[in-house]
């Protein structure tokens, strides 16, 4: 018999690690790519299936509701189940759902489908992501890897525009849903086939999922998460608003004082001490608003106030994702010879620049001259910095805590997009009727998306500010710098401005 040549030898892990990772990204990317798909889609679904205005806006919500308040338990589950078994279930119960929302012919089955959607995306996107750090130890192969993760799911939401487009002139709506079953099948089997068995435990060693804090804390998400999305809607004062935030505070403060006294809690105080931890997923907050406000009024403002259609609108998103991959891809390089925290406030420099930009478009423009210029700004900028904040965010903590620790940073990039998509939303739509009496509806219209990209650029300010935070309470050690990007994710509340 020969003797296998070493080059060979070396070369099958490397492609296994390598087609491994590639169905890691993947399943982030469906997640992300399920966030934004359907947005294009909406007047045709409204048709399809007899949706009034206030369903079609849960089409999209019911899914980032669901996402958004359950990633911290989908975390936790990860942790305590196993994080290949976690995910496996997630695309299972993802796909299955996805397929039933393409074949819904009444508004509460697709409500109802998107729903369970989003809870599969709530165990995906911590377990893959607390895999990743898994499968690669601290050092370039991580950074490497993180760098990857990143550039791919920080596509999907600008994937998301670009395929819905296409799905709905071409074969149509259900398609959307349909294409999005067919990927997350396609993962499940290469993960199965490809992510390597959860480790054996003893059963009796592991800790018990925290029932109470789990509860407490989902509740007070959703009461938070659905209070944000009808403010847009109906207004801050609305009671129901209202009432959705007093019980969000009260079960949020419940669930604070409960983890205090349980032996094994669903969040730890020591996952937020730990490191940056904290002040990193203060960060993501921040760029979760500023970037699903790009997401949800970039479009708008190409179909309603330059007249372009669905199609061309998914088109120009292309250049916004390729910028994002590179300037994802680009992190780590930056870390290296920048250090962390100067390549961080690189990344907020260059979307705050792009955002300004954005904040002088007028109401007759071109994409070719009026918007390429800033979106690859803000794609480069947000590529950069997502990468170095998911790393502060989850490469200092326990190997124990490491779904936790992806369930939290996705958490707070969620709440941070509704939050924001809330704020900028609201002060458009002033702004736009402000400016109504005297100008004409493009131009009044035109005037509200300006305040919200100059909001952005201002968020983006804080989020400077707030980076030394990071400097003061992060370890030496550069080798744990890179991340990942929005995956996008982003919770978009369908609350849009006429």
């Amino acid at each position: 018999m020969y003797a296998t040549p070493p080059d060979r030898q070396s070369a099958a892990p490397a492609a296994t690690a390598t087609a491994t990772l590639a169905a890691l990204a993947a399943a982030q990317f469906a997640v992300t790519l399920s966030t934004s798909i359907v947005n294009v889609a909406l007047p045709a679904v409204r048709d399809g299936v007899g949706l009034s205005d206030a369903g079609m806006s849960w089409v999209v919500n019911a899914y980032g509701l669901a996402f958004g308040a359950l990633l911290l338990l989908g975390g936790r589950a990860a942790d305590l189940l196993g994080r290949r078994r976690v995910l496996t279930s997630g695309l299972a119960l993802f796909a299955v759902a996805a397929v039933a929302a393409g074949l819904a012919s009444a508004p509460w089955m697709l409500v109802t489908a998107r729903t369970a959607q989003g809870v599969g995306a709530a165990a995906i996107a911590p377990a893959a992501l607390s895999l990743v750090m898994r499968l690669h130890p601290p050092g370039p192969a991580r950074a490497r890897a993180l760098g990857v993760w990143g550039a791919v799911s920080g596509a999907g939401g600008a994937a998301g525009v670009l395929l819905g487009g296409i799905l709905t002139e071409g074969p149509g709506w259900p398609w959307v849903f349909h294409a999005s079953g067919i990927g997350a099948a396609v993962v499940l089997a290469a993960t199965v086939r490809l992510v390597p068995a959860d480790p054996k435990e003893d059963a009796g060693s592991r800790p018990r999922l925290d029932v109470v804090g789990s509860l407490t804390v989902t509740s007070g998400l959703v009461a938070l998460v659905y209070g944000l999305t009808a403010a847009g809607r109906a207004g801050w004062t609305d009671p129901l608003v209202l009432g959705s935030f007093g019980a969000a505070a009260v079960l949020l403060a419940l669930f604070v004082r409960v983890e205090r006294r349980r032996p094994a809690p669903l969040l730890p105080s020591r996952l937020l001490t730990r490191g940056a931890v904290g002040p990193a997923n203060l960060v993501m907050a921040l760029l979760g608003a500023v970037w699903v406000g790009l997401f949800f009024f970039l479009p708008l403002y190409q179909q309603q106030v330059l007249g372009v259609g669905p199609l061309e609108a998914g088109l120009s998103q292309l250049p916004l994702a390729a910028a994002n991959m590179i300037g994802s891809g680009l992190a780590p390089v930056l870390a290296r010879r920048l250090g962390p925290i100067r390549t961080l406030l690189a990344g907020l420099a260059v979307q705050a620049a792009g955002f300004l930009w954005l904040a002088r478009i007028p109401s007759e423009g071109t994409f070719l001259v009026h918007l390429l210029g800033p979106v690859l700004l803000v794609g480069a900028g947000l590529g950069v910095a997502f990468v170095q904040l998911t790393g502060s965010a989850v490469s200092e903590v326990e190997p124990a805590d490491a779904g936790l620790a992806g369930g939290l940073v996705n958490t707070t990039r969620q709440i941070g997009g509704a939050v924001g998509l809330a704020v900028l939303g609201t002060l458009a739509a002033a702004r736009t009727a402000a400016a109504s009496p005297d100008l004409p509806h493009t131009a009044a219209l035109t005037e509200g998306y300006r305040g919200a990209f100059l909001l952005s650029a201002a968020v983006l300010g804080v989020g400077a500010a707030l980076t030394p935070l990071l400097a003061r309470r992060a370890r030496p050690a550069p080798e744990s710098v890179p991340a990942t990007p929005p995956a996008p994710a982003a919770l978009r509340p369908s609350n849009r401005t006429h």
